[in-house]
């Protein structure tokens, strides 16, 4: 392993330990929704940033990464907060590409947008859409990207 990927590996890990070490047996549904969805994300951008013996790092790191910032915006958003991203993501499935969906939240604050940015079929011939989301909470904004595919039912299913 290169001397980087060594160093950027013992980064994340300290980072991992400092950020884990606050934690409390107390953490609500959104802050462990939030970090597992923020671990998704930043381990997906992460294996696309990095490159041969690196991309194992670079996913390590971006999944932490994403963990930690996830887990912050998640314990902050309230039920109407998800209530009306949920909405937004609803109405993102059926919207022309590229039309943000916004969504808002008057008593907290808290803000976002869902973006369908590509649409396809998958080998098996699920019907998938890409998005672009972005979440403003206490003045801080987080971007995600993800996968969702139609079921056979009609419904969807967020696959990465």
């Amino acid at each position: 392993m290169r001397n980087f990927t060594k160093k950027a590996v013992v980064a994340a890990l300290v980072t991992s330990t400092l950020a884990l070490s606050g934690c409390t047996s107390d953490a609500g549904p959104n802050q462990t929704g939030g970090a597992l969805l923020g671990a998704g994300l930043g381990a997906q951008v992460g294996a696309q940033l990095g490159h041969g013996d690196g991309r194992a790092a670079a996913t390590a790191i971006g999944a932490l990464a994403g963990a930690a910032v996830g887990s912050n915006i998640g314990k902050r958003l309230d039920d109407v907060d998800r209530m009306r991203m949920r909405e937004a993501e609803q109405r993102a499935y059926n919207a022309p590409l590229n039309e943000p969906i916004i969504w808002n939240n008057p008593n907290t604050g808290h803000s976002g947008t869902v973006t369908p940015t590509r649409e396809g079929r998958r080998p098996n011939g699920e019907y998938c859409r890409e998005f672009q989301s972005n979440i403003t909470v206490g003045g801080q904004s987080e971007k995600g990207y993800g996968t969702a595919c139609r079921q056979a039912d009609g419904s969807w299913k967020i696959v990465s």
